[in-house]
């Protein structure tokens, strides 16, 4: 199984964050800018996980989330947010989309990493 996982954030200095924290844990990681950049990418890559932030131009997490979710491979990879968006309404409607779990920015990388291990299968 890959240890890929594929960072969705339109933040350079996140993507770099989420790269430091989880390489250094034993995990490959790939970046896309925005929804749309990972879908490309997903087209021909397979990751373990998918990171996403949900504020980001062209295609937001939700929009990503829910494309995900209508295409079978991807249907039971895990996805977890990652945002500083804390509301009940936004956590929500990510659930809705099928989102996995959820982790407010700026993260713990413990408990990150953590949190990749509950939701991997």
């Amino acid at each position: 199984m890959s240890k890929t996982i594929l960072a969705v954030d339109d933040s350079p200095s996140m993507r770099l964050l989420l790269r430091t924290a989880l390489t250094a844990r034993g995990y490959e990681v790939a970046e896309a800018e925005d929804g749309v950049a990972a879908l490309e990418w997903l087209d021909s890559n397979a990751p373990s996980i998918v990171i996403t932030d949900i504020n980001m131009p062209r295609m937001d997490g939700f929009g990503l989330i829910e494309e995900l979710r209508t295409r079978p491979r991807f249907r039971d990879m895990p996805i977890l947010v990652l945002t500083t968006e804390s509301s009940d309404d936004k956590k929500a409607r990510a659930r809705q989309a099928g989102a996995t779990g959820w982790i407010v920015k700026p993260f713990d990388p413990e408990k990150l990493a953590s949190a990749i291990r509950r939701v991997s299968h």
